[in-house]
């Protein structure tokens, strides 16, 4: 298969504060073109969309194109599990829901120490491995959010798995947060095939400080933010998919166009892109991909990872420029002072972000 996948994370939408209001229009469009161009790896998952988003599969691909033409991955939603029998009944909806028989990839998701425990209990990688032996799932795997010392430990307790997902990208090759690298190279020791999440780490690699995008042009002018990004990720040996939470047609055209005939980078761009990873990170006040785990569950409606957008953006610019975006946002949502310390946010970031004391900086700076 061509190394690109498409993410339903963040579909195209008619309505930018609605996650529900997917462009079905839009959407149709850009799998046309991506199937056409002979990519075949679509990702969706339980939570995405507040659960719009398998349907929206079901209605843009499933009902449109013969089963054998793409190739479907879900993940089964650690976070949702309460017990043994949620496994069963959500797998079944997650069928109904993409109207497909079987998947060819199935993942268990977000796996972490705490949800780690939770898929133990409710015996969810023996669950996916009955459904690999009865063919409704082709491949299993599992999505990983946690240290590498964790992930060396669930790959030892299961080498039955085909595959895991990591989020690997040049600015957390290196990051005590995520430990890219770390995690990458565990993973390899174990034999294990890669699919990569966010390379372009929410679409913090587009806009970059302009010193730095400088750097990227002048050692290549054909290559744009987007494409050093997803092609460091999948030019790294054991990678077989990189998917990409595409949002528009113009972002999938610009993906397929150095992915259609995608060329491994060389050792002097992987050096010239790490190197730019380091200079971003001391820019990047709060790491946040924007993927809204932290935003369902929280009681105040507070929208997070838009907040967290804001705050970087007039923390790099040093501008007071997003005061007018904030109070439009808080005319919907709650504000970021509004957090009751709950801590819930915390516990479902797959960065490990100390969420609650960085809303209080964004209170400090926007309220």
């Amino acid at each position: 298969m061509k190394k690109l996948g498409f993410g339903c994370m963040r579909f195209p939408l008619l309505d930018e504060n609605d996650p529900k209001s997917i462009d079905f229009e839009q959407v149709e469009r850009m799998l046309d073109i991506f199937l056409e161009k002979g990519f075949l790896y679509v990702d969706t998952a339980y939570p995405y969309h507040e659960g719009e988003s398998e349907k929206a599969v079901k209605k843009a691909l499933v009902e449109r194109y013969p089963r054998t033409s793409f190739r479907l991955a879900d993940k089964l939603p650690t976070f949702n599990l309460k017990e043994e029998a949620d496994c069963p009944r959500i797998f079944q909806e997650q069928l109904e829901k993409t109207g497909v028989s079987y998947f060819d990839y199935y993942l268990i998701h977000c796996l972490t120490k705490d949800l780690y425990e939770t898929a133990k209990k409710c015996k969810a990688f023996e669950f996916v491995q009955t459904m690999k032996e009865e063919g409704k799932v082709k491949e299993f795997g599992f999505s990983f959010h946690d240290t590498p010392e964790k992930l060396d430990e669930i790959l030892s307790d299961h080498p039955e798995v085909d595959f895991v997902q990591l989020q690997i990208n040049y600015l957390d090759w290196e990051a005590e947060n995520v430990q890219s690298r770390a995690c990458y190279e565990v993973a390899r020791k174990h034999g294990k095939e890669i699919v990569i999440m966010e390379p372009i780490k929410g679409g913090s690699l587009i806009d970059l400080p302009k010193e730095i995008e400088a750097d990227l042009r002048k050692a290549d002018p054909e290559q744009d933010n987007a494409s050093w990004a997803i092609r460091f990720a999948a030019s790294l040996p054991g990678v077989r998919m990189v998917l990409s939470g595409m949002s528009s047609l113009e972002q999938m055209l610009d993906n397929i166009s150095f992915m259609e005939n995608f060329v491994p980078m060389s050792e002097e761009e992987q050096k010239i892109v790490l190197e730019a990873g380091e200079k971003i990170r001391k820019t990047v006040a709060i790491p946040c991909t924007g993927c809204e785990y932290c935003v369902a569950g929280c009681s105040q409606n507070i929208w997070i990872p838009e907040y967290f957008k804001l705050y970087n953006e007039r923390q790099r610019t040093l501008s007071k420029g997003h005061d007018k975006a904030y109070d439009q946002a808080i005319q919907t949502h709650g504000k970021a002072s509004d957090c009751i310390e709950c801590h819930q946010c915390e516990r479902m970031c797959p960065q490990h972000l100390p969420i609650v004391e960085s809303l209080k900086k964004v209170s400090e700076s926007f309220e």
